[in-house]
């Protein structure tokens, strides 16, 4: 897509500000079907909680999702795009340890993947059960979570254009049944005033559980950041106004039924579906259920596009991403589908119903919402915004946070601990990835390429050496033009000399912006050694294959290369020579010299590495052209080995 194109998608237009309500506000549009229910956990309602918990609920909206993600984080855009591994590719040369906070973010961010489907798809269903008690809602949850991730490798480009509308009608709807019930406990406008959520959590002898529950009616607000790149912060800064307008409306709706029904247990009833008309409760289900599947689709594709980032910045393993529609952004990556649609499938089968679902739901998105800040903070200072302001957004929103995360891991106990090991999983992943790739990058050692060059020149010439390819490339780490690895030299040199007509260096540069595909060609020895240097976005596909040979056919076009094999017959008739990639696999030998820590990272890196792309593959090479050669990193001396010779 030009950038003219995107700055149109990005342009304020009622077709941005749909696109907005479609696909960055299903989660936080659908928290109301949970949120009240968490809070009185079926106890019994009590006036001071009610008006505590709208408070609460309002200024979590506002200072949380309105102030800090709409207002701040949006700026934060990396050239369009956000989201915890955009921003981190934009502060990531700062201080190298800001790869934690967003491996963290991450890693919580897919886990929430898990449960959000399970919870909001539960929440919606579960109204079946209103009038029939015994109605088997887990099987239909089941059915619908199942259909949901089959349907993803087919692509969601026509389902999604009915996102906006849908969402349209779910929040206008939302708004209105709150707003018509606003008029049965007037009073209940009064916990506007923040004062009403200073004293339940300073009073309310459960504050910790309280304040965990409320964490749930902003659980959303990553997506806003997420997924600016589909709509643009200008489209995702209006639509707010009236998305937060008719949660507002709906929460105090529930909360004027709450007041009406004071001194009353709960217990199964749910107050987003109390305030509907029994005429309408058919319909109001089917309506949730189905914001429920936006709401968890959304998220499913948040996650594609996180993994796919994840893979070129190297946190996490080579695995296949395809791209089942021309729709930009619609990605499908079938071990992550695999994994989210397991991990749903584990929520449901350990909680069974939305209600127990609720007290493990926030605690890893609470870990994002930490880990963002963070980053954000580096990113302020980068800006040079003011010093006064950096210090005030961190006291301000550390407080927030903490304050949440302490009141999410109550939850440990009460299921807490199934999302934190999953997101604790996926971290572990993500840190052993990153982490195996720097240990082996320590081993790597560059020599100056300029000394070859009359050897490969010559051999280049050398008719006593077989042809082993008319064109031989080899990809390179090293970022000096000058630079190469030296066991490239090994492989052409020493292992078993390789003749080709035209050697080529691929140097692969994933850059800090997430769209772009630039190239530079130095030739090195000219007509003989050329280096190419690919600059792709971290967002762009790495068809390494597909991009060198376009830059081959740009370089003929323009009389810089001649391709032309030099075999005799196929000179005559002007025929190509062949081209050959040879990929070195890095290993290691032996990992005793490593220390203890690194042995284990080395030996798990290993072990991952069975479940992700071959080298070729990962770096989208067709394999009938690829030589693939095994090196080791570190080969054992001979100065401690004691060896007699008998005469």
């Amino acid at each position: 897509m030009s950038s003219n194109s995107k700055n149109n998608l990005h342009r304020l237009s009622f077709g941005g500000l749909l696109i907005s309500l479609g696909i960055i506000f299903g989660d936080i549009g659908t928290s109301p079907l949970y949120v009240f229910k968490a809070i009185f956990n079926q106890g019994i309602i009590e006036k001071s909680l009610v008006m505590g918990g709208i408070s609460c609920v309002f200024w979590t909206l506002t200072l949380q999702t309105t102030v800090k993600y709409v207002l701040i984080t949006l700026n934060a855009d990396n050239k369009g795009e956000g989201g915890i591994l955009s921003l981190y590719s934009l502060v990531r040369h700062k201080a190298k340890w800001l790869i934690i906070p967003a491996i963290i973010g991450a890693s919580t961010l897919l886990a929430d993947g898990m449960i959000t489907p399970a919870i909001t798809i539960s929440s919606a269903i579960e109204g079946l059960a209103i009038h029939n008690p015994n109605f088997p809602t887990v099987p239909i949850v089941i059915a619908i979570i199942s259909l949901l991730f089959l349907i993803q490798r087919f692509g969601t480009s026509i389902v999604g254009r009915l996102f906006g509308p849908l969402m349209l009608i779910w929040f206008s709807t939302i708004g209105i049944l709150g707003l018509s019930y606003i008029g049965q406990a007037p009073e209940v406008i009064k916990a506007l005033n923040p004062i009403y959520a200073i004293n339940t959590i300073i009073n309310y002898p459960n504050a910790l559980f309280f304040i965990g529950a409320i964490f749930l009616c902003t659980t959303g607000a990553e997506a806003l950041y997420s997924d600016m790149g589909h709509a643009g912060k200008s489209n995702i800064r209006i639509s707010w106004i009236f998305v937060k307008v008719s949660l507002i409306l709906n929460y105090f709706g529930q909360g004027a039924w709450l007041l009406i029904h004071e001194g009353q247990a709960l217990g199964e009833q749910n107050p987003f579906y109390s305030i509907m008309p029994d005429w309408f409760l058919f319909y109001g289900i089917i309506i949730a259920s189905i914001a429920a599947i936006i709401a968890s689709q959304a998220m499913i594709s948040g996650s594609f596009t996180l993994i796919s980032e994840a893979v070129r910045l190297n946190i996490w393993p080579k695995v296949a991403i395809r791209y089942p529609s021309d729709q930009k952004g619609q990605l499908y990556v079938p071990s992550i589908n695999t994994i989210l649609y397991i991990g749903c499938l584990l929520v449901i089968a350990i909680f069974q119903k939305s209600v127990n679902m609720e007290a493990a739901y926030g605690l890893a998105i609470n870990m994002t919402f930490i880990a963002t800040s963070i980053l954000l903070i580096f990113f302020m200072i980068r800006r040079k915004v003011h010093k006064l302001f950096i210090v005030l957004f961190a006291c301000v929103y550390f407080t927030i946070e903490l304050t949440f995360l302490m009141g999410n891991l109550v939850k440990l106990k009460h299921g807490g601990w199934v999302t934190l090991l999953l997101a604790s999983t996926i971290f572990l992943i993500m840190f052993i990835w990153q982490k195996g790739r720097t240990i082996k990058n320590k081993y790597v050692r560059f020599t100056d390429a300029r000394q070859y060059f009359p050897i490969i020149s010559e051999l280049s010439e050398d008719k006593s050496v077989p042809t082993f390819a008319s064109q031989l490339v080899y990809l390179t780490s090293a970022n000096n033009k000058y630079e190469i690895e030296a066991k490239i030299i090994y492989s052409i040199i020493n292992k078993k000399p390789k003749r080709a007509d035209v050697y080529w260096f691929v140097h692969v540069d994933v850059t800090d912006s997430p769209h772009g595909r630039e190239y530079v060609v130095n030739q090195l020895i000219p007509n003989k050694l050329i280096r190419i240097d690919l600059r792709l976005g971290f967002r762009e596909e790495q068809k390494i294959s597909l991009l060198f040979r376009k830059v081959v056919e740009d370089m003929v076009e323009n009389n810089e290369i001649d391709i032309t094999s030099q075999y005799n017959t196929l000179k005559k008739h002007h025929i190509p020579g062949d081209f050959n990639f040879v990929v070195l696999e890095k290993v290691f030998t032996k990992t005793s010299e490593l220390s203890w820590g690194n042995r284990i990272v080395i030996e798990i890196h290993r072990f991952l590495k069975h479940f992700s792309l071959s080298e070729e593959k990962g770096f989208g090479l067709d394999s009938s052209f690829v030589t693939l050669e095994r090196v080791p990193l570190n080969i054992p001396n001979t100065e401690n080995i004691i060896l007699k010779r008998i005469k």
